[in-house]
């Protein structure tokens, strides 16, 4: 491995002012940072932390060799890259503040949620509407498990579970992505009315996606998971999880730019839950403000996950949604961009009142004074 650098948010502000403009705005949201660790590491461990205030910041990274010096400049300027809104259709999807994406499984063996919507596309539309209804600014539809140990699907159903679905949605000029690592059912997804493809596998699984994504020139969401084709949740050994983590999505937005996709329309997702244990995960949702640094809007997925129950006496999934509003403000913080949720209408009013505070820290101005 070789010598690498970070940037981590470490200090985190409700707004400019609290730090008398020694902040930045993260990601273009509304959350802002004014200390942060800069962190370097070689051969897989830590061999330097330091920490540094905003106004310090260019000088701490003048001091590194000139390798490391310039990606900190480019994770400096990423930390703070405004993001252009995803356009789905008839929709814009703005990323100056959370959205919401509902989830939507059309499957019989989903954790949470299998078999509800299978084979019902009429029970399957109420509960899209119902979402889109309560505030969701995207529906997430899946037909395949990727809960550990899901049996695997054969494309072909997964296409009749999906597209039914996408294509009713899209009548209703709903924005809508795709949740499939297969391309034939990615190509159909599209073809049915998607416009945001979420491949769990991050492009891997399937050649053929990354060509139907340059070509369609929508945006995907590319998501961490550690194993291969058999089981996404295998392998999962960290040297530094977080670290780790960021250096493998880092790897794979430049693979998806070095194949022709558009920066503007990659969005990263450290995969909650895919092969990490309880103290990988909340070590990820710790250090989720560091993933600005790869200049990328974030999806955060927690929602009713197994580390909320591994939390809470083991309350199965249903029982989870307090825990889930709870990561999801955590993302909210963070300055994710894209939060997807099983219970929409409690995270929107959540989001709602998030809002509320944010908006009245931006204009106190008595913490001027």
């Amino acid at each position: 491995m070789t010598t690498r650098v970070y940037i981590r948010p470490i200090a985190l502000a409700d707004s400019p002012q609290a730090e008398e403009g020694e902040a930045i705005r993260l990601g273009g949201g509304l959350t802002y940072a004014s200390g942060f660790a800069l962190i370097v590491r070689d051969g897989g461990a830590v061999v330097s932390r330091r920490r540094v205030g905003t106004s310090d910041m260019m000088t701490a990274v003048g001091e590194l060799p000139d390798a490391l010096g310039i990606e900190a400049s480019v994770q400096w300027d990423n930390l703070r890259r405004a993001h252009a809104p995803l356009i789905c259709g008839t929709r814009t999807v703005r990323l100056d503040q959370p959205q919401i994406m509902g989830i939507l499984n059309v499957t019989p063996d989903s954790f949470s949620d299998g078999g509800e919507f299978l084979d019902k596309p009429d029970a399957a539309l109420d509960h899209a509407h119902a979402m889109l209804a309560a505030g969701a600014g995207i529906i997430d539809v899946g037909g395949e498990s990727t809960r550990p140990g899901a049996a695997a699907v054969w494309e072909g159903d997964e296409v009749k579970r999906v597209v039914p679905v996408i294509e009713r949605l899209a009548a209703s000029g709903a924005a809508i992505s795709i949740d499939s690592r297969r391309s034939t059912v990615i190509e159909a997804a599209l073809a049915a009315g998607a416009h945001i493809v979420n491949d769990v596998s991050a492009m891997r699984h399937d050649p053929r996606t990354v060509e139907i994504v340059r070509r369609s020139g929508v945006p995907v969401v590319l998501m961490h998971a550690p194993g291969g084709d058999g089981d996404l949740h295998a392998d999962g050994e960290y040297t530094d999880v977080v670290l780790d983590v960021f250096d493998w999505l880092l790897e794979r937005r430049d693979a998806a730019l070095a194949a022709g996709i558009a920066r503007d329309k990659i969005v990263l997702d450290p995969g909650i839950g895919f092969g990490k244990t309880l103290a990988e995960n909340l070590a990820l949702i710790n250090a989720l403000p560091l993933f600005h640094a790869l200049g990328q809007p974030l999806l955060f997925g927690a929602s009713r996950k197994r580390l909320i129950g591994a939390l809470s006496n083991e309350a199965p999934a249903h029982q989870r949604t307090a825990g889930s509003v709870m990561l999801a403000l955590k993302a909210m913080d963070s300055g994710a961009q894209l939060l997807r949720v099983h219970d929409v209408a409690e995270t929107v009013q959540a989001l709602h009142v998030w809002r509320g505070l944010r908006d009245a820290a931006l204009t106190d101005f008595s913490q001027l004074v």
